[in-house]
């Protein structure tokens, strides 16, 4: 990857999207908000809040999606999963976001209810898998359909090849847009897109950015779930363990050499996975050329 040299499509600024999850504490909650406010003025093209296991944040994301419906001018997707669930009570679950304004929704099958590492069961009156939760909520309001991609395959995919075949399912069955896993290594998205289109699926592949806050945690949740985490990467973060101020500068680094190398490789749209904060992802957004003044100038330009 190339460290820090500008675009050579200086003019070429990318859309990007953020993830967030629903605040379990008070204080969470206000880091939520806190962090919604810092990257709003960016002018994302959707933010998605996440669905626990099972829908065990089902009442927190719903009451977070509306809340951003309310009182920003951001575009929410609400995670869904069939985890654990009827069709009858996911159905519910769709309409009640279609009733509180929401029109997109990021579809996941979600995590075994035993947690990553044990077998998944559907539930007897639930959807089976992922493209069956897709046409389900096709079927209930025209909502834009956001689903996900694992360019090192899931870890439950026979093969690389067998998870594209999921993926195309899921298209199949109405989804308009995939956001991948989080990767460190930009020839491994790059590669997978080319073996995606290879088999006809045409959608958006964004590609999914996590900026490391924590390298030791976040390597731990690569290994369930099936990421590869570079030498080179465990090389930069390597004594930092207790000195959190270089561990952010080195953060920011590492993330910034990924994103400038996506744009200059020709990707449009980005996904950054927040952890609900804001100051990474933000200046990273920066460097990437996303300024509000700009932005803000160019949407008066426009109207």
């Amino acid at each position: 990857m190339n460290a820090f040299r500008p675009s050579r499509h200086g003019s070429r600024r990318p859309k990007v999207s953020f993830e967030f999850f629903p605040p379990k504490t008070a204080e969470m909650e206000v880091s939520l908000w806190e962090s919604v406010r810092r990257l709003e003025p960016l002018k994302p093209s959707f933010v998605s809040v996440t669905y626990g296991a099972g829908g065990s944040t089902r009442e927190r994301t719903h009451a977070t999606v509306k809340r951003m419906i309310e009182e920003t001018g951001l575009k929410p997707a609400a995670h869904l999963t069939c985890v654990s669930a009827s069709r009858d009570e996911v159905d519910d679950v769709i309409r009640a976001y279609w009733s509180a304004g929401v029109r997109h929704i990021v579809a996941l099958r979600g995590d075994p209810a035993g947690g990553l590492g044990t077998t998944y069961e559907p539930h007897p009156q639930g959807y089976n898998q992922t493209s069956d939760l897709v046409a389900g909520i096709r079927r209930v309001g025209d909502f834009e359909v956001t689903v996900s991609a694992y360019p090192e395959k899931h870890p439950e995919a026979a093969s690389l090849d067998a998870d594209i075949d999921a993926l195309k399912m899921k298209v199949d069955a109405g989804a308009t847009r995939a956001i991948t896993q989080f990767f460190f290594d930009n020839d491994v998205y790059f590669r997978y897109l080319d073996k995606v289109r290879a088999r006809g699926i045409e959608i958006p592949i964004l590609p999914g950015i996590v900026p490391v806050q924590n390298f030791k945690q976040t390597a731990g949740f690569a290994r369930k779930t099936g990421a590869s985490v570079p030498q080179w990467l465990a090389d930069r973060f390597e004594g930092l363990e207790d000195d959190a101020a270089t561990r952010r500068l080195v953060a920011a680094a590492v993330c910034a050499e990924q994103v400038l190398d996506l744009i200059d490789r020709g990707a449009t749209d980005l996904h950054f996975y927040t952890m609900n904060k804001a100051d990474l992802v933000y200046a990273i957004c920066h460097l990437a050329g996303l300024k509000p003044e700009r932005i803000a100038a160019q949407a008066a330009a426009a109207e």
